[in-house]
This record gives structure tokens, sequence and C-alpha cells, in this order.
């Protein structure tokens, strides 16, 4: 095998395994710097003896292997040994474990509790979605600062104090019983939510590569939520969520129909050929969204997630009826803000309403976001392009087509994938002059 393949399995597992094996390390002691630190020591073994050695059976194995090895030699330390509570150096496996013997599948999913432990309440709250992406997902810290628009350099600080207070506050790495849940369980499935947006948001479905193990890793993630917390609504209106938005990815850029070019292409909602979605995927996510409704408390509303994917199932059911009920979506979408009024959710409500009552109250509904509220608020509305871009679709619909050209090229100009910009810049084209 050659340099180049050897590191390409490297590559290739590390991005899939990240999580699962930095979780595996960092149980039985909650060190998570130092589990990192052997980790990465044992990707740059791999890199360096793989290309003349070959790739083993099981390099996920490999990998953790040697990883616990270094750990141990750290534990080993005259420093270490000092300060360490032995028993925890006496977790990591027996000195002369082979490399080849550990069976990985054997010692079960840690990240379920890695996730639970980011979102602990001695953690701080605007660092338990970057650290969860980070150590679960495997992201580095300047994409997740970008997302969450801090400087790199703050956002690395961040999450190696949140590092440090796991390790210092001895939180267990276990999912906490149901007293606890409720102040904890929000975070986890914001995260694992979040995860699946940016890999949308950023690149796009059909990219390939990184972003697509990231898409299925938060499926994995929401359905194995689900299924471990089997009473809570909302994780399976998670994973329903999820579910139903994958089974229209190959739709959203319509490649059959488009034919391929340097920039992929991109489709709004209603231009896309319900042929193309997946059929039992769209099944599943009824069957998850029918689960969540199942278990939600009498008396009680859907939660957030629930209504998200109550919304994708009724665009997904345009592939039975052949139409979209628009009335359904403006009930779920007033709904949702009322539950959850984000700009996201306001936006798509005004829309909607544009869909059903006209293109004038919807554009009455979308201007009035933002009133009244504190210039902080009104500047992130003026920077949020899905306001633009649906503030321009109302003005075209209106005949207003010149102040639809400019809305459309200003939405362009705030578009951070490029088959979504160049979509925009046509249909300010279409528009004619601004």
């Amino acid at each position: 095998m050659s340099g180049g393949e050897a590191w390409g399995v490297a590559g290739r597992t590390a991005r899939a395994s990240h999580g699962r094996l930095l979780a595996l390390l960092a149980a039985p002691t909650g060190d998570l710097a130092g589990s990192e630190d052997a980790l990465s020591a044992a990707y740059e073994q791999a890199l360096a003896s793989w290309p003349a050695g070959g790739v083993p059976r099981n390099p996920e194995a490999w990998l953790l292997t040697v990883a616990r090895n270094r750990q141990r030699d750290s534990w080993k330390s005259a420093y270490r040994r000092s300060l360490a509570p032995l028993e925890a150096a006496d977790r990591l496996g027996a000195p002369d474990e082979r490399l080849e013997e550990v069976e990985v599948d054997a010692i079960g999913d840690r990240r379920l509790e890695l996730l639970f432990v980011c979102a602990h309440p001695a953690i701080d709250p605007a660092v338990r979605t970057p650290l969860m992406l980070q150590t679960v997902l495997g992201l580095d810290a300047a994409r997740i600062a970008a997302v969450f628009n801090v400087p790199a350099s703050a956002m690395a600080q961040r999450l190696v104090r949140a590092k440090r207070r796991i390790k210092e506050a001895r939180i267990p790495f276990v999912v906490p019983g149901r007293q606890a849940m409720p102040e904890r369980l929000p975070a986890v499935l914001e995260a694992v939510y979040g995860c699946y947006a940016m890999a949308w948001d950023q690149d796009g479905p059909g990219m390939g590569g990184a972003e697509v193990d990231l898409r299925g890793e938060a499926q994995y993630l929401a359905r194995t939520l689900a299924r471990l917390l089997a009473g809570e609504s909302e994780a399976w209106g998670l994973a329903a969520l999820i579910t139903l938005s994958v089974a229209r990815d190959r739709g959203r850029t319509g490649s059959e129909r488009v034919p391929a070019g340097p920039v992929p292409a991109y489709l709004p909602l209603d231009e896309q050929d319900p042929g193309m979605w997946d059929a039992r995927m769209m099944a599943e996510g009824d069957a998850l969204l029918r689960r969540a409704a199942s278990t939600v408390t009498p008396g009680s509303a859907p939660g957030r997630f629930q209504l998200e994917a109550a919304i994708q199932a009724v665009h997904c059911a345009r592939a039975r009826t052949g139409a979209t009920d628009w009335y359904a979506l403006r009930t779920l979408y007033t709904a949702l803000v009322a539950v959850a009024p984000g700009l996201g959710a306001r936006v798509a409500l005004a829309a909607v309403i544009g869909r059903v009552d006209g293109p004038a109250a919807g554009l009455s509904a979308i201007e009035r976001i933002g009133d009244g509220a504190p210039w902080e608020v009104r500047s992130a509305v003026e920077r949020f392009q899905p306001y633009h871009a649906a503030r321009a679709e109302l003005l075209a619909g209106a005949g207003r087509r010149a102040e639809a050209s400019a809305e459309f090229a200003a939405a362009a100009d705030m578009a951070s994938r490029p088959g979504v910009r160049d979509y925009l810049l046509r249909r300010a084209a279409d528009m004619g002059p601004a």
C-alpha cells in the first residue's frame, strides 16, 4: 500500500471515529485534553508506520490501543504518579494488551455519555454546544468559531477552560437520571441538530467526503438518543426531523436533472422533484414522528423539534399527494414561533403567510420582524440571509421587480454556499435591472 493510500485510511478513520475513540479514552479519567493528546499521538504514529508496515486489520482498534498506551505512559511518569488517582490508571487496560486484540465494538459507544458531560451544569452554557461539536464530532476550534461568529483564539481558549473544568469537577461519564434530564437534554439535542445544520449550511448535501459523514453522525446520534431516552418526546422529534430532512438530500441539488457543473446546483424546496426523495427514509421519519407524538405528556404542547419535524413531514407528503398543504404549514409555523420564536421560524412563517394570504400579507409580516426590538436584534435581522431571500420572493410575487432584484442581489452577497449564491443571482437577473 502506498503512503497516500495509508494516509487516506488514517484520515477516514479519524473522521469517522474521532468522537467515539475520544469518549472511550476519556471516560475512565474525565481528562479530555489528555485523551486528545494521546489520540493525536496515535494518529501521528499511524501516519509514520502504516505506509511501511501496512494498515492494520482493524485501524480503529489499533488507534485506541496505541492511544491507551500513550495514556498509560503518561500516568506512569513521576509527575503523574504523584498527582493522579491510581484506580483511574488501572482502568486503562493491561500493559501487555496487544494492538489487534482490542474489540472496539465490544466496549460500547461512550459518545452519549460524553454529550451529557459537555451539557453538565458546571460547564458554561455558552460553550456547551461548541464543546460537544469538538469532542464528539471532531470539528476543529476554527470552524466552530466561524459558526459562532467569535475569533478562533477566543473559542480555543473557551474550549480549553471547559475541558479543564470537566476534569477538575470530576464530572462522571454517565447518562443522567430523569431528574437531571430537563436541564441537560436541550443542550444535547441542540448540539446534535447544530451538527446537521452546519454540514448543510456550509457545504450542502451531496458534496461527498467528511460533510456526508457529519450528517450521518448527527442522524446516528439522534436515533441513538431517542432509543436510549425512550420517554423523551423531543429526542424522537429530533430523530424524525433529521431523518425527514436527510430523505430530501438528493432532490436538493437535482443532480439527476441538472447537469453537474463546477458549482453544485441548488433547488428551493418547491422546485425539487419529489421522485428523487428517499421513500424508505421518509417512511422512517414519519414513524419516528408518530413515536414522538405518542410520548408527549398529556396536556402539554409539542416541542420545537416535533414541530419542525411535522413541518418537514408536510413537505415530504408532496411525494404522495402532488401538492403542498400551505394551510397546515401556516398552523405549524405559528405554533413553532409561539414555542421557539427564532428568527428563522419567523421568516419562514412570513413566507408561508405570503403563500396563503398573498404577497402583500407576507411582506407585512416579514417587515414587522424586529419592530420594537433592541438594536442588536434589528442588526441580526439585517444580516440574516434567509430574511433577504424570503423578502425578495415576496417582492417578486407582489410585482415589485426592481426592489426584488436588489433584494435577491443582497441575499446572494450574504450566501455562504456557491450553489445558493448562483441561484439568487439568477433570480436577481430574472427580475431585470435593480
